[in-house]
């Protein structure tokens, strides 16, 4: 059975830090891209980040840019999201979804993904 499964999210104070893990079963993730999109609360979801496979080649929306790392570790079938300097924008579940090939071409359009996880919540409050 295919699976994508996040965690590490939680509650944190502005400017704090978090890093989220992906990790995945029943296939090898370092087959096909990989992505982080996230969702709030009466917004759409978005796309966050994304890692190529072989080189890691990475790819950032403006809004995380020089804040947030995507890394990928092939040992553990698990891509991360280390997230620094969270400000309260960042609020929102945040999901990882496997790219139908190995390049992050399209990686901003949710339908380019096949497998997605259940989310985890980021909450950045005072």
């Amino acid at each position: 059975q295919l699976q994508l499964v996040e965690s590490g999210g939680g509650l944190v104070q502005p400017g704090g830090s978090l890093k989220l893990s992906c990790a995945a079963s029943g296939f090898t993730l370092d087959y096909y891209a990989t992505g982080w999109f996230r969702q709030a609360p009466g917004k759409e979801r978005e796309g966050v980040s994304c890692i190529t496979t072989g080189d890691g080649s990475t790819y950032y929306a403006d809004s995380v840019k020089g804040r947030f790392t995507i890394s990928r570790d092939n040992a553990k079938n698990t891509v991360y999201l280390q997230m620094n300097s969270l400000k309260p924008e960042d609020t929102a579940v945040y999901y990882c979804g496997k790219m139908r090939g190995r390049y992050c071409s399209g990686w901003l359009l949710s339908y380019e993904y096949d497998q997605w996880g259940q989310g985890t919540q980021v909450t950045v409050s005072s």
